[in-house]
């Protein structure tokens, strides 16, 4: 008996957390809409004012779950919408034209130099677009690695990539 109790009290505890962390997502996107924020840290300060009381490990998932990237002017919802949906995220094109700086091959890999800051939205993009060239991405703070199955596909990933930088 004493077991059915703590899945019943389990079960309202992760009700609440899905609850409060969909309250936390409105108020993120409340936050990035009225000011502009530069840094993870300005979120979290501002967030606290809000009510809600942050690590920097949940504002990153946060983030990542939202699709919120970084661009010139602090974080911004993709193409200024609420929804989370794939769509809409900016096009590969606009990120790497706004954020690309240049892209350099060794062997299957593909090191892309960014803005500072821009790494990891770049990467998100690419890993968006399913791409059969690209097995996975990491970034940094302003490389992305990117990595292909082989040279052949590499090569080709580089020439569509330095396309769209311009």
């Amino acid at each position: 008996m004493h077991r059915d109790v703590s899945l019943c009290i389990g079960g309202r505890r992760a009700r609440s957390r899905y609850w409060m962390k969909q309250e936390r997502h409105n108020a993120i996107r409340e936050v990035v809409r009225s000011a502009s924020i530069s840094s993870q840290d300005e979120l979290r300060r501002k967030l606290l004012r809000h009510g809600f009381d942050v690590t920097q490990a949940t504002l990153s998932r946060d983030i990542h779950e939202m699709h919120l990237y970084k661009g010139p002017d602090g974080y911004a919802l993709p193409n200024g919408h609420i929804g989370d949906e794939d769509d809409d995220l900016p096009s590969i094109e606009r990120v790497l034209s706004s954020f690309g700086l240049r892209v350099r091959q060794a062997l299957n890999q593909l090191v892309l130099n960014t803005t500072n800051g821009s790494a990891q939205p770049v990467a998100l993009a690419i890993d968006n677009e399913a791409w059969p060239e690209v097995v996975g991405t990491i970034a940094g703070d302003d490389t992305v690695l990117v990595i292909c199955p082989d040279n052949k596909c590499a090569t080709h990933l580089r020439s569509r990539l330095e396309g769209m930088m311009g």
